[in-house]
């Protein structure tokens, strides 16, 4: 039984030996320098002046506060971590020492050409090349190139460049927000963002993650790690570069879609990294859970200020970044006006003038207790009043006091207190006591966007859908035969017909048409298939049939047809020599309706994509995309469709009637299937796809195929359809065994309240009266590669039982969960659940299976021995057991 709630890790092929406490809490270090190395003197005297709360040695030069040795065979205990300021040619032959004296934890601050296949061969993990270094206050480590060490906080940033991150640490030095960690990850060659976030999700004394994103090795660790730390603190990233490297910003889309889904606040710039940094690392928002499939409710602000042009800055900032200004109610308003001058009428923005004084925190603290408020952006500027020193510091002291008071229960209050010369000393002193505080309302209203933005994606990434699960049953069958006949002509295009052709085998309604070779056989098509008919040329050669003719509306007549087919292929042979071309399509015209564009593509850093928008011959200049990572189910993909414009067209616009939006989902769905099931594809475009109240229909579509051999991998892991299994109880009927998936939100909620209290005590080791959404959102949406649960249903769709395997961070064990329903006892679904975790965790390199279990919980017990699990009472705790078992 999983005694707490274990977080989700992926062993990973960091390097063979590699643990991350060596590197992350290491108890011994050891600093191999050659002098003449440009790093060195920088890293010894950072290392030196630290710190550091354990064994530190040097070899290779002299610093003062490090123990000198001769060589790594002759230091008096194998170190935890080597920090490598050596030439590139030396570095081999001194990781293979390393690891001989079993050390397998490095930094490598400089060139390391070869750091990957180094560690491959040594065994030894590193950070880099060109990494940072590593800082870690809370323990004394400043293994880094820093000019300024980094003070001890709740602050986690990972970087791969240090310049970024010395001026992180610069800002963070003037606004007194400290470190947990700074993990310098250079090249990301070994170590990277993944095990790096692995650590920091488990890590209680990180509050708030930054991150610097250049190149991502593993897509799919990355996005997993990185969705497991943002569900329990914020995680913010920034990019730089992304869209100088690729003008058209599609990059940058799928970079912003990926952080999205794993629930990570993507920031533009280094200004709107720091304000982010500043607000998430110091105040949070009070939960505001969605509903079951719905969305969350918007965050709403609330300004006051002691000058009415600081409030409209303020409020135009909010409105033009998205967010939303709080309507107070009038009994609200009410209390506020012994607070303001005579004859002043309270709003939002509410100013009390330049004589506010400490007044000004006072309505800061009513505004943050109003349920209609989320966040207060409350404003200073000078004021002639408070020339006086001890007059100013009493605003400053009282905003402090507001501030703190009721986290939790109040609303947050990020304080823009403007100016410099007399400003600048009280926003040190707010930044010293813990305040979100800025320089101007601009900065302050970014803050709250942040804030709104943070708890907007960390909620969506959490979101329980509703039980509607779309019933695919592709026939895949057809589809390798048009592929495989695609590659017998040497042909990695298909024509429109072979694409319209695989999206019918998804149930992606498509127009009927025919393939002709010339004139006469397109007339022919066209009498069968009946009149209108629309005519398009069918060349792989050709992208944009539009753009040189290549499409022809409104066809009436067979003798319309021929003569259109004849000037067609004319006009394409005189204009495109060199285009190869199969033959005509003919397809049957059908009704005008809203044109959409549903395309499939591949990022160079997370793989396949989806992407929604406009469709017709003008959707590239309607620049109007929203784009997402399959796998899709309905609630992702509608909530994909409402990120673009053209959602509002999809719900009825002037002329423009209401379209299924439903049926445009569930395309979206299979369109992205086709991305699990072939990962061959390289591209699919349907344009248009056709959309009006009946449903959408496939009207033209182009499919592109890799290179043999080749294959994508999805960001994200799809649900393993394949394990679903049946089951045959004692005597309780026919149950089905599957992987739980994000929909068995509303039964596994529903099971849980069929339990028996003493069968949740002794699963939760606690009382437990009601799964929160944070918790079911937990359970059900899993991460494949990271763990599994197999859940038993009935025929109604009902679940019975259920059972978890959770991997371990880095090693080969796991930790097991089970509970079954009691009318589900004695019926062998409990012993099938397991096994099939003991098959699934083979299959994944599990070595070890282990869990803990009350010592009182006989029945459990008795159950964990019969399945072959030894037992032993835990070191820890006397009242429990741990159960092991060797796979």
């Amino acid at each position: 039984m999983l005694r707490r709630t274990m977080p989700m890790i992926i062993p990973r092929s960091v390097a063979p030996g590699y643990q991350p406490r060596a590197l992350f809490r290491p108890r011994s270090l050891v600093l191999l320098a050659d002098p003449a190395q440009p790093e060195a003197p920088v890293l010894a005297a950072n290392i030196a002046s630290g710190g550091f709360k354990g064994s530190a040695f040097v070899i290779g030069m002299a610093v003062p506060g490090l123990t000198p040795a001769e060589s790594v065979e002759a230091l008096p205990e194998a170190p935890d971590l080597a920090v490598l300021c050596l030439p590139p040619a030396a570095l081999e032959p001194a990781m293979e020492a390393l690891a001989r004296r079993g050390c397998f934890a490095a930094i490598v601050p400089g060139p390391a050409p070869d750091l990957a296949g180094i560690a491959a061969r040594t065994g030894v993990g590193a950070l880099g090349q060109g990494s940072f270094g590593l800082c870690i206050p809370e323990i004394g480590l400043n293994a880094s190139l820093t000019h300024i060490p980094p003070a001890r906080g709740r602050l986690a940033l990972v970087t791969q460049s240090a310049a970024l991150a010395r001026a992180v640490l610069d800002w963070a030095a003037s606004e007194q927000l400290g470190f947990s960690h700074v993990i310098g990850i250079g090249g990301n060659a070994t170590i990277g963002f993944a095990a790096s976030l692995d650590w920091l999700a488990r890590d209680p004394g990180t509050g708030a993650v930054l991150l610097d994103l250049r190149r991502v090795r593993n897509r799919r660790a990355f996005v997993s790690a990185a969705r497991a730390t943002a569900r329990t603190r914020p995680v913010m990233a920034i990019r730089a570069g992304g869209r100088s490297g690729d003008a058209s910003g599609l990059a940058d889309a799928v970079m912003e879609a990926a952080l999205r889904r794993a629930g990570v606040l993507r920031v533009s710039g280094l200004e709107d990294l720091l304000s982010a940094a500043e607000t998430l690392a110091r105040v949070r928002l009070r939960p505001a859970a969605p509903g079951r499939g719905g969305t969350l409710p918007a965050t709403r602000i609330g300004i006051v200020t002691n000058g009415i042009g600081l409030g409209h800055l303020a409020a135009d900032a909010v409105v033009a970044g998205g967010g939303c200004l709080a309507e107070l109610r009038p009994e609200s308003m009410a209390a506020f006006h012994m607070l303001l001058p005579s004859g002043w009428v309270p709003g939002n923005p509410l100013s009390l003038g330049p004589a506010a004084g400490p007044k000004l925190a006072e309505a800061a603290a009513m505004l943050a207790g109003l349920p209609e408020v989320d966040a207060v952006l409350a404003l200073h500027a000078p004021a002639p009043g408070e020339v006086p020193p001890d007059a100013a510091e009493a605003a400053a002291e009282a905003m402090i006091a507001a501030a703190r008071t009721g986290p939790g229960r109040a609303a947050p209050i990020l304080v823009a207190w403007i100016g410099q010369a007399t400003a600048g000393r009280q926003r040190r002193h707010m930044a010293e006591a813990g305040l979100a505080v800025f320089a101007t309302p601009e900065a302050a209203a970014r803050g709250a966007l942040h804030l709104a933005a943070d708890r907007r994606n960390r909620a969506a990434a959490a979101e329980l859908p509703s039980r509607e699960v779309l019933d695919l049953a592709p026939d895949r069958t057809a589809v390798r035969r048009i592929l495989a006949s695609a590659r017998a002509a040497g042909r990695l295009a298909l024509t429109a017909e072979e694409a319209l052709g695989v999206l019918a085998a998804y149930g992606i309604p498509t127009v009927p048409g025919r393939h002709a070779e010339g004139p006469a056989e397109a007339a022919d098509a066209a009498t069968m298939l009946g009149f209108p008919v629309v005519l398009k040329i069918l060349s792989p050669d050709v992208l944009h049939k539009s753009d040189i003719g290549g499409v022809v509306a409104n066809l009436a007549s067979a003798a319309a047809v021929r003569e259109a087919a004849e000037a067609m292929l004319l006009r394409i042979r005189t204009s495109r020599p060199e285009a190869r071309i199969d033959g005509l399509l003919v397809q049957r015209q059908a009704a005008r309706a809203l044109e959409l564009r549903l395309r499939l593509g591949e990022d160079s850093m997370f793989g396949p994509w989806i992407g929604f928008g406009q469709g017709g011959t003008a959707a590239d200049l309607a620049a109007d995309e929203a784009h997402d990572l399959p796998p899709l189910n309905l609630a992702l993909a509608d909530q994909l469709i409402g990120r673009s414009r053209t959602a509002r067209l999809l719900a009825g616009f002037r002329d423009h009637v209401p379209a299924h939006r439903g049926a445009v989902a569930e395309a979206l769905v299979r369109l992205s299937q086709v991305a699990v099931d072939f990962p061959e594809v390289a591209g699919l475009t349907i344009n248009p796809l056709f959309a009006d109240a009946q449903g959408v229909l496939a009207v033209d579509a182009a499919l592109q195929l890799r290179l043999a051999g080749e294959a994508s991998v999805l960001a994200i892991p799809p649900y393993p359809a394949e394990l679903e299994r049946p089951f045959q109880t004692r005597s309780a009927g026919p149950l089905a065994i599957r992987p739980i998936r994000p929909e068995d939100a509303a039964a596994l909620g529903e099971m849980f309240h069929r339990l028996d209290p003493e069968d949740i005590r002794r699963r939760f080791f606690s009382p437990l009266r009601e799964l929160s959404p944070a918790l079911t959102a937990r359970l059900t949406q899993i991460d494949y590669d990271r763990e599994m649960a197999f859940v038993a249903c009935d025929a109604t769709g009902a679940i019975r039982g259920v059972a978890r395997l959770i991997r371990d961070p880095v090693g080969p064990s796991a930790e097991f969960a089970v509970t079954v329903e009691q009318a589900m006892k004695h019926q062998g679904v409990g012993r099938h659940l397991m096994e099939r975790l003991f098959e699934w965790g083979r299959a994944m390199g599990v070595m070890e299976v282990a869990g803990q279990v009350l010592a009182e919980n006989q029945p459990m017990l008795g159950f964990v021995r019969s399945l072959g699990f030894s037992l032993r009472r835990s070191a820890e705790e006397e009242e429990v057991m741990e159960a092991r078992l060797a796979l």
